[in-house]
């Protein structure tokens, strides 16, 4: 019925519309009623249907008793068949509404026609006596498909589950192994963390060599040229202030061997006594100066020592402590490491490799070069760009453990390896990227090139 049609309307009941009995289609299911009320009215809700066989009692969206919404409101009435037979079903739906009083009582009912039909179910076949027909009862034929189809639906979800299963554990895994990392980054110098990779397990004999730490000093190298950049960077003064919260007295610092001499710096094998505990030692190494150097070549070291300061990781060795008390030569501290410089020790392993070609494996190489990758990785997350990624930046000790180091010193302690293009600017030319030497840009990327 495409039409509006009022049961009630301002408090006046259509009894001529409450007569019909309306024929609902059988596709139909739900009924929606419109209603409100302007002032309070009560009401109960109830339903009869005279052929229970052929349609369920119906069911509403809204409680059976209550009060009648002040606004606009739609309820549904849900008329649903059984299936099992057809039949033409009567439904009565019966609104009792109470105004003020309990004896104001207003009864609405509507009556509404459904016909209903039987669900159609297979055939089954019953058993007789002729054997031609009882066999009729299973064909393997018409059957087949309907296992099929349950195989088939098992089976995709079995791999479903599987399937999920599987994320789960990658996803488990996955956060294992960033918590791991993240773990591992944060280690301080001392932990005992050996890297990824072991050394080689093999019988072979590591040679110590005699002097990658105590190399003869250059006695004579080109001029020393001071990049640009650093001597616009800070002043001494300014260096000496960032560096201040790390400075010890002098008195602690004892100076042994000298590892390494340029120009203007030295790097020396030295001893550091414990604050708290003046019987206890530690070894370090110490960066300093000569007394020729200028300010700009003091103030160029303090600046480039603290380019790794404050990052924690096993492969990286940053400085502890400085001392720059006045009067005294600036000195930088850094943890020691037995065999010290890497570009050295590789040195010193190949002059030796020809009486024991054991001395180091592409194993123990390999696993070097793991640990420095390792390290780059930390300082890409961190967004540091090292600038000067280099065996002579780095430092290894007696178990293979390499670490790297900043590059304080390293353009007066390795000055073949730096030249300059005309500009005043001493750099590594060999290894570095286009970018940098071109556009003087520096990046991941560009450390990346010099690994």
């Amino acid at each position: 019925l495409d039409a509006e049609l009022s049961y009630v309307r301002n408090g006046v009941v259509n009894h001529y519309a409450l007569s019909f009995n309306l024929l609902i289609p059988s596709e139909t299911n739900n009924l929606h009623f419109s209603w409100h009320a302007k002032s309070k009215v009560e009401y109960k809700l109830g339903f009869q249907v005279d052929n229970p066989m052929a349609m369920a009692v119906p069911q509403a969206n809204i409680s059976l008793q209550g009060e009648v919404p002040r606004t606009l409101s739609v309820f549904r009435v849900e008329l649903s068949c059984t299936g099992r037979l057809d039949s033409e079903v009567t439904v009565l739906m019966q609104l009792n509404l109470t105004i003020n009083s309990s004896k104001n009582i207003t009864v609405l009912n509507f009556k509404r026609r459904k016909m209903c039909y039987r669900k159609l179910e297979p055939e089954v076949k019953s058993p007789t006596s002729d054997k031609n027909s009882s066999k009729a009862i299973y064909d393997p034929v018409n059957a087949a498909p309907t296992t099929s189809t349950r195989v088939f639906y098992i089976s995709v979800g079995v791999c479903c589950a599987v399937i999920f299963l599987v994320a789960i554990i990658l996803a488990v895994l996955h956060l294992h192994s960033m918590k791991r990392i993240e773990l591992d980054d944060s280690l301080s110098d001392s932990s005992s963390s050996q890297g990824l990779s072991q050394p080689s397990t093999q019988t072979t004999q590591y040679l110590r060599a005699d002097t990658p730490n105590n190399a003869t000093p250059v006695t004579s190298y080109p001029t020393l040229r001071i990049e640009k950049n650093d001597l616009k960077s800070v002043t001494l003064m300014e260096a000496k202030a960032k560096v201040k919260d790390i400075a010890i007295s002098r008195e602690r610092i004892t100076l042994k061997d000298v590892l390494q001499e340029g120009t203007f710096g030295r790097i020396y094998h030295g001893i550091l006594i414990e604050e708290k505990d003046p019987s206890k030692e530690k070894q370090v190494f110490v960066k300093t100066v000569k007394d020729q150097a200028s300010e700009v070549q003091v103030t160029m070291m303090l600046t480039e020592s603290c380019k790794l300061r404050g990052l924690h990781h096993r492969n990286l060795l940053p400085i502890t402590h400085v001392c720059i008390e006045e009067g005294e030569k600036p000195m930088v501290l850094l943890p020691y490491m037995n065999w010290g410089n890497l570009k050295l020790f590789l040195r010193q392993c190949k002059l030796v490799e020809a009486n024991n070609p054991q001395a180091i494996s592409q194993q123990d190489l390999v696993h070097m070069a793991i640990q420095i990758a390792c390290g780059m990785s930390y300082l890409a997350r961190r967004e540091v760009i090292h600038k000067d990624l280099a065996a002579r930046n780095c430092v290894i000790d007696d178990a293979l453990q390499v670490k790297i180091t900043d590059n304080a010193l390293s353009r007066d302690l390795f000055p073949m390896d730096y030249h300059c293009l005309g500009d005043n600017e001493n750099r590594p030319v060999r290894w570095m990227a286009l970018e940098s030497l071109v556009n003087n840009e520096f990046s991941s990327a560009s450390d990346v090139v010099r690994f």
